[in-house]
């Protein structure tokens, strides 16, 4: 039989860090708050948690590598919002952002968490950045997009949990 692994969102240990967007603050502060709300109700005291705000989605990447070099976090949580324009700007921004954080990730075996929105619309962003809680895939009867931060501390806790345990294994 094999041995499986997988985390869970109750075994919080460690300093969690959110790094988040001011461009779009209007989403972002939404998607902040859903991380933060989540956290807090998991058991992660205000005191293990850290926000730091950068001007735009962009910059996202660079304080995460700062934060990641400290070595005092068991996850960063990225959090933006990039909604397409009439140019192709959005798209450089996205790909830019994802594939440093992926690679910020893998590199330093730290769950760096994506949160930023890539979204066509700012209606798609508002929905995502809302107060409903989501459901977990597409794939239910009642599924709803909820809000996306929310989600992000979701995924951190279970990877923080997770890591910690393939550490452990012996």
């Amino acid at each position: 039989m094999p041995k499986i692994y997988e985390g869970n969102m109750d075994d919080t240990t460690g300093r969690f860090a959110v790094v988040v967007a001011r461009f779009n603050e209007t989403i972002t502060r939404g998607l902040l708050d859903g991380a933060l709300k989540t956290l807090t109700e998991h058991g992660v005291d205000d005191e293990r948690i850290d926000v730091v705000w950068v001007p735009g989605a962009f910059e996202i990447p660079t304080v995460t590598a700062k934060l990641v070099e400290t070595g005092d976090y068991a996850a960063v949580i990225c959090l933006g919002a990039v909604i397409r324009g009439e140019t192709t700007h959005d798209q450089h921004i996205n790909r830019a952002v994802s594939l440093t954080l992926a690679e910020l990730g893998v590199l330093n075996s730290m769950p760096i968490i994506f949160g930023v929105l890539t979204c066509n619309t700012l209606e798609q962003a508002q929905a995502r950045a809302g107060v409903e809680t989501a459901t977990r895939g597409k794939d239910t009867e009642d599924s709803r997009i909820g809000n996306k931060g929310g989600e992000c501390a979701q995924a951190a806790l279970v990877m923080v949990s997770l890591m910690a345990k393939l550490e452990d294994r012996g």
